[in-house]
Parts: structure tokens; C-alpha cells; sequence
């Protein structure tokens, strides 16, 4: 009932700001954007590997940071030409809607709902995960059925929320949600043994689980209870805006493809592949298409990496290993491709 509420009036203020979708009126986000001389992005910060604030250094990092910075390297060719905005779960797309953000790269499901009700359109998929559930070791529990009669720790206003609510309903489960609008608070919540179980996506459980008292006696089960495609998210009514955020993604995925890494772009430049060529700004002019430098993606990869650049910097020191999983490359059995450059 709770996520239903938070989903009508987050519909609501969707409706009535509609025409910010425009936002920079001619030159559209991209020409605010460049007005501005920074990209606003959207983000999380406390999901280690994601998206996680260091206090001290005051620092941000994670695999969605990094694409927050290959945004900013596209349009101004200069990482740093970010602000990051930390935001929940249940504030991140009334934060889109109004224009706090220019994108949203925040471990964000694509549904239907969100992608048409919202007014929203949703990148390729960075991520492919799917919700699961962890406890402790000596908990005694090894399946979801285990869960019947268990509190669970979950996070309002997600996806997350009301996968539990249908997943237990279908199995014929009790339990007792324990809901919290913060990350950090649930997180806690869970470590302190308030709660049996903590649900979310399985990727964010695997960062969770680093920041615990004590790591070695948590275990996430192997059952999965959805699909949960995470992916970067802008307004509608954007073309050029979503085209470029699309291509920003695609531009990382096609040159680990073709063997193009942040330590050879340079020497690729001087590629007889046309493919390359291409990608790299060397012929064509797909940059200029986009309102961006024709070496907007050489900047990328020399700036960010490549796809495999990017995951292995960030989401392989959590344990989520690539091989044999959704997110490798098509030709590796995933499901991560890219169209043609061409």
C-alpha cells in the first residue's frame, strides 16, 4: 500500500511537470548542461561498487559513478565536470521529473510502469540482476521457504518492496516487512539482528554484505525472484539528450568488443578496422550527430575504459564475478551488445 501511494504521487508531480522536459529549451539537457559547465547525475551513496560516498575524502565511486564521469568526459571531455546528488530511492524520480538531475544512474530497475507512467526513458541495461535475499550462516536457513514467520529488512519505495509482497503471497509465506526509506538504516537494521533476512538486488546484497560487522557469517541464497535490468534513466521528450546517454553506454560495451581498452586507444586510432575508425572518431562524424566532439567515445575509453574496464575496477572486489554471468559480452554467452557503429 505504501509503495502504491509513493508510485501515484510521484505520477502526479510526473504530470504537472512534464514540460521541463525540455529543459534548456532549444538546446535541450545537453545545452543546459554545457550552460552549466557540469552534468548533475543522480546517484547512490551507499552501496559499495555502485555507488558509495567516502566521508572522509568526500569521494564517490562505483560502477555508476563511472558512468556518471563518461557522461561528463562525452560532453566536456573532463571527468570531473560532475555534481553528484545522493538520492533515496523514493525521491529519485520526483529529482527527474523536476530537473534536480539531468540523469539518474542510481541501481535503478526498468519496468513498465516506470519507463511509461513516469515519463521516462531508461538506458541500455548496465546490469543484470535480480532480487534475492541474505541471512545469516548459522540461521538454519537455505531456501526462501525457510523465510516463513521471518521479519525482513526491505527498502521503501522500490521494486524490491513489492517483489517480497508477491513473491511470499504466491508461496503462501507469513512474514513481517521492517521498512526503511534509507539504505544505511536498513543496512544497520540487519546487522544488529533486528531483522531474519535482508532483501534487494543480488549485486547490492554482495556490497552489503562488505560493510557488515562481520562478512564471513552472512550468505546470500542462490534463488533469485526477479528480473531487476539496472540502467541509466532520463525525462522524456529528450531525443538528442537519451541518445547520447544511450550511446555513452554502448560506446563502452562495443570497444571491449573490439579490443579497445583505455591502455591502447591511442594506438587504435591508427586501427585499418573501420569499426574501430568509426568508434574512435577517425572517420565519420557520429559525434557531430550527437552534439558532442567526434572523439567523444576515445575520450570515454581513454578517460573511464571500456565496459570490462569499468566492472572489473568496482564490481569484481565485491565478488560479483563477470564469467559465466548475464553481464558478460554476447559472444561470451551474456547478454550485453551493442548495435553497429555505422
Amino acid at each position: 500500500m505504501r509503495s502504491s501511494r509513493k508510485l501515484a504521487a510521484v505520477l502526479a508531480v510526473a504530470a504537472l511537470l512534464a514540460p521541463l522536459a525540455s529543459i534548456g529549451q532549444d538546446g535541450g539537457t545537453l545545452g543546459a548542461v554545457q550552460d552549466r559547465g557540469r552534468l548533475v547525475c543522480g546517484v547512490n551513496s551507499g552501496v559499495p561498487g555502485f555507488g558509495f560516498l567516502d566521508e572522509e575524502t568526500g569521494t564517490f565511486s562505483g560502477f555508476d559513478i563511472d558512468y556518471c564521469k563518461a557522461l561528463a568526459v562525452a560532453i566536456f571531455n573532463d571527468p570531473n565536470a560532475v555534481e553528484y546528488r545522493p538520492l533515496t530511492a523514493a525521491a529519485r524520480f520526483t529529482a527527474l521529473a523536476t530537473g534536480e538531475i539531468d540523469v539518474l544512474i542510481r541501481n535503478t530497475t526498468w519496468t513498465f510502469t516506470r519507463d511509461v507512467d513516469l515519463t521516462t526513458n531508461f538506458a541500455p541495461t548496465t546490469y543484470y540482476d535480480g532480487q534475492g535475499f541474505m541471512v545469516r550462516v548459522d540461521s538454519g536457513v537455505n531456501t526462501i521457504d525457510d523465510l516463513d514467520g521471518a521479519t525482513i529488512c526491505v527498502l521503501q519505495g522500490t521494486t524490491t518492496e513489492q517483489n517480497l509482497a508477491d513473491e511470499f503471497a504466491k508461496r503462501g509465506l507469513d512474514y513481517t516487512p521492517l521498512v526503511f526509506a534509507e539504505t544505511a538504516a536498513r543496512d544497520q537494521a540487519y546487522d544488529e539482528g533486528r531483522c531474519d533476512a535482508i532483501t534487494s538486488d543480488a549485486s547490492q546484497l554482495a556490497a552489503i554484505r562488505t560493510k557488515l560487522s562481520n562478512p564471513d557469517e552472512h550468505k546470500i541464497l542462490t534463488e533469485l525472484i526477479s528480473k531487476e535490468p539496472l540502467g541509466p534513466v532520463v525525462r522524456h521528450g529528450d531525443d538528442r539528450w537519451f541518445d547520447i546517454v544511450k550511446w555513452t553506454v554502448f560506446c563502452t560495451v562495443e570497444a571491449e568488443e573490439l579490443g579497445v581498452h583505455s591502455g591502447n586507444v591511442d594506438q587504435q586510432l591508427q586501427s585499418d578496422d573501420p569499426r574501430v575508425r568509426r568508434l574512435l572518431g577517425v572517420e565519420g562524424d557520429f559525434g557531430e550527430k550527437l552534439g558532442l566532439s567526434n572523439d567523444w567515445c576515445a575520450n570515454i575509453i581513454r578517460t573511464v575504459g571500456n565496459y570490462g574496464e569499468i566492472y572489473a575496477r568496482n564490481l569484481s572486489p565485491i565478488g560479483l564475478p563477470r564469467e559465466g554471468s548475464l553481464n558478460a559480452l554476447w559472444q561470451d554467452g551474456g547478454l550485453l551488445y551493442s548495435p553497429p557503429f555505422r
